[in-house]
């Protein structure tokens, strides 16, 4: 069948995959032919995403009856379509095989789709062209309407968690001020606070390229900061689902501590995300995160989404030991700091995510981290003049 008289089944299945995830996108032309370049132009797999439309998970039996098609045709498309980055089909805890549609982004398509070694080919650049121009029309969207999404915003859980660095450029470990208050732990497993700790925890850990820093250079826009692109990690579940895909590679303990601390030489985010946004289940992934690249600070900064983010550090000057060099002013990725009026730097505690990015690049040790869980939430800024 040609691509145009699909135009019925392409829109059934944006709309399947558009309202999966966190943030809903419109069905317009940019996600349907996100969809013609991601899937091209295979009926069956069209059907069988329309066949997710009442559940977005569902096991072999359940997939069965949806779809009316038979087991080893729901095989063989879900095969195809996971290694597209649209579908998920992994075993549950219990061992039962489930299928579940990925959301357009956060985390699904857009982020396999850049996960994987890269070829730099011209589908890949319509791929990466297309899904900024999906995010500068939802910038525009919540910018004519940002007083309506504003309390939409304000009801999102933290889309991911910070994992501060913990030691110095030259080795030392960052101080830590303790907690001064009682945590209580009565109904809730707190959160790793260590990317060594989060490792720890798996026995299946996977590694895949930067989709965020791969996603610019297609865009022309290469990284600024020459971080290494091999540092997205996925753990358990995840992981066997990347690698079995091609979207990474499975890697022992050992070498995912070496790629860490490569990225805290580069001056990177460990940002972790878990299911649900849910910090007392184990985490998912961790991201490795660029000032300039990572699409959650720009999408932030560019006016399209809300920074929300759990935490449990802050970061605390001692001004003096402050000698003014500005050198966590310019490895901030909030612009959290700035030099004050006496030339020493002074953080904005409302925009600091406690990455310790700062404290691991003074030259003073100047930078100590406060314990105290907190929501860090961040409206994106007004681009336009409020209406009268």
């Amino acid at each position: 069948m040609k691509p145009d008289s699909l135009q019925p089944k392409y829109e059934k299945a944006a709309a399947v995959i558009c309202k999966q995830g966190l943030f809903p996108f419109p069905v317009n032309e940019t996600t349907i032919s996100i969809l013609k370049e991601a899937i091209g132009d295979v009926e069956p797999e069209l059907d069988l995403i329309a066949a997710f439309d009442n559940k977005a998970s569902q096991t072999l039996a359940e997939l069965t009856a949806s779809s009316g098609m038979p087991e080893e045709t729901i095989f063989a498309l879900t095969t195809s379509l996971a290694k597209k980055g649209i579908l998920f089909n992994q075993p549950n805890s219990a061992g039962t095989m489930v299928f579940r549609v990925l959301p357009l982004m956060m985390v699904g398509l857009m982020e396999y789709m850049f996960m994987g070694p890269l070829q730099g080919n011209e589908r890949e650049k319509r791929l990466a062209a297309l899904f900024q121009g999906l995010l500068d029309q939802v910038r525009d969207s919540v910018q004519q309407d940002y007083d309506k999404m504003v309390p939409f915003f304000q009801m999102a859980p933290p889309i991911d968690r910070t994992v501060p660095i913990r030691e110095t450029d030259d080795g030392k470990p960052i101080r830590i001020i303790p907690v001064n208050q009682t945590i209580d732990t009565t109904d809730r497993v707190l959160s790793s606070q260590s990317v060594e700790a989060i490792i720890d925890k798996f026995d299946e850990i996977a590694v895949g390229h930067c989709f965020c820093r791969q996603r610019r250079t297609l865009l022309g826009e290469p990284c600024q900061t020459h971080a290494p692109l091999e540092n997205c990690f996925t753990f358990g579940k995840s992981a066997r689902h990347t690698a079995a895909q091609g979207f990474a590679r499975m890697i022992d303990k050992t070498e995912a501590i070496r790629i860490m601390r490569e990225a805290e030489a580069a001056g990177l985010v460990h940002k972790a995300f878990h299911p649900n946004s849910r910090t007392d289940r184990p985490e998912t992934s961790i991201c490795n995160c660029c000032k300039d690249c990572c699409d959650t600070l720009r999408g932030w900064r560019e006016g399209g989404f809300p920074l929300i983010n759990a935490t449990r550090y802050l970061s605390v000057i001692d001004a003096d030991r402050c000698s003014g060099c500005g050198a966590c002013v310019d490895r901030c990725p909030m612009d959290a700091i700035r030099l004050g009026a006496s030339g020493k730097a002074e953080r904005d505690e409302a925009s600091c995510f406690g990455c310790g990015v700062c404290a691991r690049f003074c030259p003073e040790e100047a930078i100590a981290l406060q314990e105290g869980e907190r929501k860090v939430f961040i409206l994106p800024p007004r681009l336009r003049a409020k209406a009268d």
